[in-house]
């Protein structure tokens, strides 16, 4: 009785070619990209909060900042101006939603998008700017 072998070239060249699409399986479909919108989102949402920290308040205050953060009622007064300024500031694809003490305005923050955020202190609390792609 004769027993069968497979001639060990053929083994060496099946075991390479398993190798050679593994790794280039691993190549084709690779790592998950890094997300890019991310840090894009929180640059706007650093330019946004730079540019609103440095304007001139229009009535009280230092800052244009500072002015909507001081009360309820200094809120609420500029609550549409500051709509209008940071609308101005951003491309026109990006939405936001800036978060004081006192109220908010902008769009409500969707669930599964993802969002730039900074962080603002200022004398009367802290204001918070999230934008996201429209």
């Amino acid at each position: 009785m004769r027993r069968g072998q497979l001639p060990l070239s053929l083994v060496e060249v099946a075991l390479g070619t398993v190798l050679i699409l593994g790794v280039a399986l691993g190549f084709a479909l690779g790592t998950p990209a890094p997300d890019r919108q991310g840090p894009q989102l929180d640059a706007y949402a650093s330019d946004t909060a730079a540019v609103l920290a440095n304007d001139p308040p229009r009535h009280d205050g230092a800052t244009r900042l500072q002015e909507i953060v001081a009360s309820p009622a200094a809120f609420d007064r500029e609550r549409d101006a500051l709509a209008d300024r940071v609308t101005r500031i951003l491309p026109e694809n990006i939405l936001f939603r800036v978060e004081t003490p006192h109220g908010a305005v902008g769009t409500p923050t969707p669930n599964g998008v993802s969002t730039g955020t900074t962080t603002v202190p200022t004398g009367h609390g802290s204001v918070r700017i999230i934008v996201w792609y429209a």
